[in-house]
């Protein structure tokens, strides 16, 4: 299969025992932290048999929110961009994932402004970013994000959401022009040049997956869609992820990968 981006590292922070106060609008109740170990366990396994090399960091108590890395910062192949949370709770995690970063990479951007950016909202498909407008991230943090990326040859674009929590909530870019995705977009123009397949509504927690070289990764629990992904003879790692999903949270968002 033919890529536009190889993955060989990832930084993940496993979750404390402060997770099960962590930010949710999904009532379900509080995650049972045991469970969610032993969840992130397999989700790190999983980044390590898709040949990531992996940052394992230790839990921020003090954040609830923290074990979902990908919100405070974006990694591409050529600078590390720390984000502006739109959660007022998660600001002070940028701090510290600016300190593990300036360990890999050699420019480090930061968002400086008023506008607020979360990692989720960001999507990434090949020298091209999406950028989805939400609760969380604002036009105006998005505009400064794509200013930064043009610096280093990319560009991006901005996509109104609504009624979900992060753009990366109802769409995955699965290479080869492959694009999974939420029904609720399955008729925007920004995505009309794709091969789109259309996750169920009764089973749009999967449309959060990650494509990681030459798997991809997927929650469990969701066969229509795991069937149509196998028909375009996808190779799938299937991952229980209920703990993490009473918090708003799926597999995208517990990894930083480039």
């Amino acid at each position: 299969m033919k890529h536009f981006n190889k993955f060989t590292k990832a930084i993940v922070r496993k979750p404390g025992t402060s997770m099960i106060k962590g930010l949710s609008t999904f009532d379900e109740g509080q995650p049972d932290y045991n469970i969610a170990l032993l969840q992130h366990h397999g989700y790190v396994d999983a980044l390590k048999s898709c040949g990531l090399d992996l940052v394992i960091l230790d839990p921020l108590e003090d954040y609830p929110d923290s074990v979902f890395v990908e919100d405070v910062a974006i990694c591409t192949s050529k600078c590390a961009v720390i984000t502006n949370p739109g959660a007022d709770s998660r600001n002070g995690e940028t701090a510290f994932i600016e300190s593990i970063l300036n360990k890999s990479f050699s420019t480090v951007e930061s968002i400086k402004g008023q506008g607020t950016l979360d990692g989720g909202d960001v999507m990434m498909v090949g020298d091209h970013f999406f950028i989805g407008l939400s609760a969380r991230t604002d036009r105006t943090g998005a505009e400064e994000l794509i200013s930064i990326l043009l610096k280093y040859g990319y560009i991006g674009s901005i996509i109104e959401i609504d009624g979900l929590l992060h753009l990366k909530t109802g769409t995955a870019y699965l290479e080869d022009n492959i694009m999974l995705i939420h029904e609720i977009f399955a008729d925007h123009p920004e995505f009309a040049s794709y091969k789109k397949i259309i996750v169920p509504s009764d089973e749009e927690y999967a449309a959060n997956a990650i494509r990681i070289n030459d798997f991809v990764l997927i929650p469990s629990g969701y066969p229509v869609t795991v069937e149509k992904l196998k028909l375009e003879g996808l190779q799938l790692i299937e991952l229980p992820m209920s703990e993490f999903r009473k918090l708003d949270g799926g597999l995208s968002c517990l990894s930083l990968r480039w």
